[in-house]
């Protein structure tokens, strides 16, 4: 799937909030993400290598973990993420397998995130990195083949913008 992600670090989180809800938009409730990067053995910032990301997700104390394992690769001419998903049962053997295909371990990053569903294809999500001060927000918007990658880009740029936030950041948050 091809997205189009842009990612702020908040002035305010209680005003941003804020600003959604009085436009009827409320966030979930906290979970915890953890994800765990490889990258080939031979990567290089910049040059459109793709990263396996194994994700374990709990969105509840009483409930068991959900992992899955995330192929993303950065697209830097048009700034478009190819994005893949699948559910992991076996987390252990999944992690050896990618060892296998010749990856190795990069970085962790730990967050707290809460999520609003826009539309079919647009997702607010406000993280709070374990490693990082503050709290930022991101907007990953699922292209169609028929969309604009300019157009969208420009669109979540002024979304950002309409609810007081302009401090883009570009790089992912295991590079900050």
């Amino acid at each position: 799937m091809k997205k189009v992600i842009l990612k702020v670090k908040l002035s305010s989180r209680d005003k941003f909030e804020q600003k959604l809800s009085d436009i009827d938009l409320d966030f979930s409730g906290v979970y915890w993400q953890h994800d765990r990067i490889y990258v080939p053995r031979d990567y290089k910032k910049n040059s459109n290598y793709p990263r396996l990301i194994m994700r374990t997700e709990m969105r509840a104390v009483d409930k068991p973990p959900k992992y899955t394992l995330i192929l993303r690769r950065h697209i830097e001419d048009s700034g478009v993420d190819i994005v893949e998903e699948t559910a992991i049962k076996d987390y252990e053997n999944t992690v050896n397998i990618i060892l296998q295909l010749g990856f190795k371990p990069d970085s962790e990053v730990s967050r707290r995130r809460q999520d609003i569903k826009m539309d079919e294809n647009n997702i607010i999500y406000l993280d709070k990195i374990e490693t990082l001060p503050g709290y930022f927000a991101k907007i990953e918007s699922n292209l169609t083949a028929d969309d604009s990658i300019a157009e969208a880009k420009l669109d979540l740029e002024n979304t950002f913008k309409t609810l007081g936030e302009s401090n883009f950041v570009n790089s992912p948050y295991a590079e900050l």
